[in-house]
């Protein structure tokens, strides 16, 4: 992706969370998934952020639940379902080899939600592949960006349903 749309991409995601109301629909169906390597902990440090709504309606849809985010009474439901649903639409591969990825956390934030996942240590990562299909099981309209950063290198990619997968190579 050319220099200019990865400016157009970062500055546009936030609008389109700022558009965004609880108690509408929003347009848009789009995410941005960030890929990091930590050099310290020789681990890749994930966070996606989604609209709240979209994957709170994602969730619902793949477990047939009716999980409220900004209810703390779900809390601990929803961390079981975002652990499972991550683990599901995410999948991180290096040098050729899967790795277990982990959830984190998750946090709100206003009209989005922060999902954090960390992968098992690797040395030395020079090819990443990633298949990444956040919210597909619900809307056939999603774009997911991602970012893969390595030793302070940052390759983005777009991927729109039904694309999943991304290489990159550092």
């Amino acid at each position: 992706m050319p220099g200019f749309m990865k400016i157009l991409w970062i500055l546009l995601f936030p609008l389109f969370f700022l558009f965004s109301f609880s108690e509408s629909k929003h347009p848009y169906h789009v995410g941005s998934v960030e890929i990091n390597y930590n050099q310290k902990s020789k681990t890749f440090e994930i966070t996606g952020r989604f609209f709240l709504d979209d994957l709170e309606n994602g969730l619902n849809n793949k477990y047939g639940k009716s999980l409220h985010f900004n209810d703390p009474k779900f809390k601990t439901q929803l961390n079981e379902a975002i652990k499972n649903y991550s683990s599901e639409y995410f999948k991180l591969k290096t040098n050729n080899k899967f790795l277990n990825v982990n959830f984190v956390g998750y946090e709100e934030d206003h009209e989005s939600v922060n999902v954090y996942l960390e992968s098992e240590k690797v040395d030395n990562p020079k090819k990443i592949e990633a298949a990444v299909s956040f919210l597909y099981n619900l809307f056939d309209d999603q774009i997911n960006i991602v970012h893969v950063i390595v030793n302070g290198e940052r390759k983005s990619e777009k991927l729109i349903y039904p694309n999943r997968y991304l290489f990159q190579q550092y």
